[in-house]
């Protein structure tokens, strides 16, 4: 399925215009009718755990953390980590070699509330540990995160909850991810924020504000309108969040985040598990995949193939990027 001949490179302007907004899309990956297709085939997957790495009882009170990085046992999800159109354009970001290091879905279903304004650079933020580390500074912690290509598998509308996205906002962390979170599914559905129904999966994203005072200036956030098949793809620096689901029952959003990091980065370092959401993974099945270039540092454990044997062939930009 993959056109290896394709050119999905960014332009000198694109690149300009990521710099300096911190996001670029909605772009095509798939046609809608195919993305339906494949949504229609992954979703009856799903419940086949046969494959899956982490244990089926990792649940939290909404957020599924079994799900996650299900791209290791569902081949369409793992052709998907892997498709160039995404793939090259990280790349033209991070540089030719790349790891894919966690995969998410995030549903969203009539009542649901929107979530919560956030930044996130180490995504210690919920699990208190940081699960990326970039290479040090000047002695220094680098300024992290990681390009994720979120890709609407269904329609993504202000009705269903759609993401929202604070342009420019990707380069100045607003919030300590050290500071940690406390965990409270009470509140799930229930909180209200400047006229808006937001939460953060059981947190207030609020408690990991530098400065309390501070609140998002929202008259530069926009609503991200997508189509079946079309994918944003951004920093997790960037300020964003979603509306609250108050569409019909029939009309769910599910949207599925695809997390990229450069070779040089350390994957979940000194992590044995993760502990987010209410629920625990452990890391014993886990590993990266290489989706593109080579990997010459060796941080982290990596597999060449899903847990059904379907093949992670790294994509190679390397002369692409030399000239």
């Amino acid at each position: 399925m993959n056109d290896r001949t394709a050119d999905f490179r960014l332009s000198a302007e694109e690149l300009a215009t990521f710099e300096e907004q911190g996001f670029i899309g909605p772009i095509k990956v798939y046609e809608p009718e195919e993305m339906e297709k494949r949504w229609d085939q992954i979703r009856r997957a799903v419940p086949d755990r046969s494959r899956a790495i982490y244990p089926d009882d990792a649940l939290g009170a909404v957020t599924n953390l079994s799900n996650y990085d299900r791209h290791l046992d569902i081949d369409l999800l793992s052709e998907h980590i892997m498709q160039q159109a995404i793939v090259e354009r990280v790349a033209s970001i991070l540089g030719p070699d790349l790891l894919c290091w966690r995969t998410e879905f995030f549903p969203k279903y009539q009542g649901d509330e929107g979530t919560d304004w956030h930044q996130a650079s180490t995504f210690a933020h919920s699990s208190g540990r940081p699960q990326i580390r970039w290479p040090a500074q000047n002695n220094a912690p680098a300024f992290g995160g990681t390009i994720t290509a979120w890709t609407a598998f269904t329609h993504s509308t202000r009705e269903n909850g759609c993401l929202q996205l604070m342009p420019g906002t990707h380069r100045v962390m607003n919030y300590d991810e050290s500071l940690g979170m406390s965990y409270n599914p009470d509140t799930i559905n229930k909180r209200e924020k400047d006229n808006v129904r937001r939460g953060f999966f059981g947190y207030d994203y609020r408690e990991l504000q530098k400065d309390p005072d501070w609140r998002p200036d929202e008259s530069k956030a926009f609503s991200l309108v997508m189509q079946p098949g079309e994918c944003v793809i951004f920093w997790s620096t960037l300020m964003h969040g979603s509306l609250p689901h108050t569409g019909s029952k029939k009309d769910y959003r599910m949207g599925f985040a695809t997390r990229y990091v450069p070779t040089q980065v350390e994957v979940y370092p000194d992590l044995g598990d993760v502990s987010e959401y209410g629920g625990t993974i452990p890391l014993d099945n886990y590993a990266s995949v290489l989706v593109a270039g080579k990997d010459e540092y060796g941080h982290n454990k990596l597999t060449d193939q899903n847990r059904r044997g379907h093949r992670f062939t790294p994509w190679d930009f390397r002369e692409a990027y030399s000239g």
